[in-house]
């Protein structure tokens, strides 16, 4: 995602991460099931408006919407996304509010998928359902019944570039903070800058960063709950102190004015070979091929201390689902249109080709030369059952834009670290319920 420019992206984002799928594709049975009820058996010709944040996808969707417009010429897309930084979730509060609200939208599930929860219509009975794997089916998984689509799977880490790691005599990645502190050293010795941070992207921080100190709690799920009920608090919790010297050493390894630098300028550092590392997920690899085709790229995880079992672990998990508005006039087309995406063939080459998506299903095989170097480090990581899931959707509704502010706080050294806890802390008990 990125939710990455997804907001998260993902901005961002992070977003996050919509099986939109694909130009072309094959007239198969299943999608034709899927339109049971719609625009294509009266001859009305139905519009589906799609609100979603991938900023990194907007050329492919324009690409498939004109094929699936060509085998469905009774339905049109209308598509649209806000994203690359800017608050989706504002805008997409802002579509329903103005009486414009979309037929298919992004929903990270969990508590936000309690937020719009009474919108969101219940995809149980579609062909696609059977086929998640079942780390995706997750967020958006209510009493045995699915509500969402999962775009993809995505990873976040450090994207590092091979061949300075081995200019620098760097042989294995890092999987402690001593070690990523001493990989940062010898890459300073031959003069390459470590670490590119963008943080001034808000995604970056409050959503993906933050992710590993949630990740890291004895049970994160009991840990969130506690600070909803006032039993758990952020304030003097280890696994947060770790975090906060994982971002000094960022900075103190990083360029000058992180705060100042956007997700375009540590994208083009990087793919320049000014730094070796920069925090990102793997929807990074097209970014990357765009600047330097078959650039020398891994992903490693994001370690805060010093225990290498518990930090040889990379966050993964689903940047966004795609759900149907079930107040919708058009929610059969709907469907149809997101049945298409995941079982046409052109569907399917987008998600892993083009877009070099992780797919969310097991009827889409995932393969090196497809999600690129940083995809198979993801899905390797994923096989190995080496993976912490992504938190933030489970965080109260505009948690991470206060958590983002009181990071980059301690980064501009306006607070200490208990200063920096004290203010996560008010940032959550302002806006739980």
């Amino acid at each position: 995602m990125m939710k990455k420019r997804s907001a998260v992206m993902l901005s961002s984002v992070m977003l996050m991460s919509v099986v939109l799928a694909a130009c072309g594709g094959n007239n198969n049975t299943a999608s034709n099931n899927a339109s049971n009820g719609s625009a294509g058996n009266s001859g009305e010709v139905k519009t589906v408006k799609i609100f979603q944040f991938k900023t990194e996808i907007v050329e492919g969707l324009n690409e498939l919407k004109v094929e699936f417009e060509k085998e469905h010429p009774n339905i049109k897309l209308d598509i649209q996304t806000v994203g690359g930084g800017a608050d989706y979730a504002a805008a997409l509060k802002t579509k329903f509010a103005s009486g414009d609200a979309p037929d298919i939208f992004s929903n990270g599930g969990y508590a936000e998928f309690d937020l719009w929860g009474d919108k969101i219509e219940d995809l149980s009975d579609q062909p696609w359902v059977k086929d998640l794997i079942p780390l995706a089916a997750e967020p958006m998984t209510r009493d045995g019944k699915t509500y969402g689509m999962p775009m993809n799977l995505e990873g976040i880490g450090y994207v590092y570039n091979k061949d300075l790691f081995a200019k620098a005599g760097i042989t294995e990645t890092p999987k402690t903070i001593t070690e990523l502190e001493e990989a940062a050293k010898k890459l300073q010795a031959i003069d390459v800058i470590p670490f590119g941070n963008a943080y001034q992207e808000w995604w970056l921080l409050g959503i993906q960063g933050i992710s590993v100190a949630f990740a890291q709690q004895d049970n994160v799920d009991e840990f969130i709950s506690g600070l909803n009920a006032g039993t758990s608090t952020i304030v003097g919790n280890e696994k947060f102190k770790d975090w906060s010297n994982l971002l000094n050493l960022t900075v103190k390894y990083g360029q000058k004015n992180p705060l100042t630098t956007d997700a375009n300028t540590h994208l083009a550092m990087f793919a320049n070979g000014e730094t070796a590392m920069m925090q990102e997920g793997n929807w990074a690899q097209t970014l990357v091929d765009n600047i330097t085709p078959d650039m020398n790229i891994g992903m490693f995880p994001m370690p805060i201390s010093d225990d290498p079992e518990l930090n040889d672990k990379l966050s993964v998990g689903v940047p966004a689902n795609l759900v149907v508005n079930k107040d919708s006039g058009s929610k059969e087309e709907a469907k149809t249109f997101l049945n298409w995406l995941v079982t046409s063939d052109m569907g399917k080459e987008y998600i892993s080709k083009k877009w070099k998506f992780i797919p969310a299903l097991s009827t889409i095989p995932v393969t090196t030369e497809d999600v690129g170097q940083l995809g198979s480090d993801v899905w390797n990581y994923v096989q190995e059952g080496k993976v912490y899931g992504l938190q933030a959707s489970k965080f109260p509704d505009g948690v991470t834009q206060e958590f983002a502010s009181s990071i980059q706080e301690l980064i501009a050294g306006k607070v200490d670290e208990a200063g920096w806890e004290k203010g996560m802390q008010a940032g959550w008990d302002k806006l739980k319920k």
